[in-house]
């Protein structure tokens, strides 16, 4: 693990600049104040972009534990919105909605369906407050994400 809010302090500029010790596929977990657990993967380092302009891959997804196990969401193929890193706003998927959407301060975030991923809300509500925000990077990474 690279970053967190409980060691880190709270700050998306302070999460990009963790994450310059990282390469290859992040998993990004965060957990809203009524222990919902969500997040996605992500490319690290993270490079925020001076406009909106989506990264990542088709082996970007996001994820859930609100559902009564772990889901997993995968793109849909309707768009190549799979992430976008600004200096004060994170946020994954688009289409209707952002999957997942941090703010600047990390202390609160939106999530609702979206087109590319076709998932349903990750967080127990559409808006909600942030509880932590980790950044996990793997050292060995599995033949079946390249």
């Amino acid at each position: 693990m690279k970053g967190s809010t409980l060691k880190h302090g709270i700050s998306l500029r302070t999460l990009i600049r963790k994450s310059a010790d990282l390469s290859g596929p992040c998993l990004l977990v965060v957990g809203d104040r009524q222990g919902a657990v969500f997040g996605g993967l992500l490319e690290c380092p993270l490079k925020p972009t001076p406009k909106r302009k989506y990264q990542g891959t088709n082996q970007t997804f996001v994820f859930t534990t609100i559902y009564g196990e772990p889901r997993l969401f995968r793109p849909t193929g309707a768009n190549r919105y799979y992430y976008m890193c600004l200096n004060d706003l994170l946020a994954f998927g688009g289409g209707g909605n952002f999957a997942l959407c941090l703010d600047g301060d990390l202390l609160s975030g939106t999530s609702g369906a979206c087109d590319t991923f076709g998932n349903l809300c990750l967080a127990h509500n559409e808006d909600f407050e942030l509880k932590n925000v980790e950044l996990w990077g793997f050292s060995h990474v599995s033949q079946h994400l390249t």
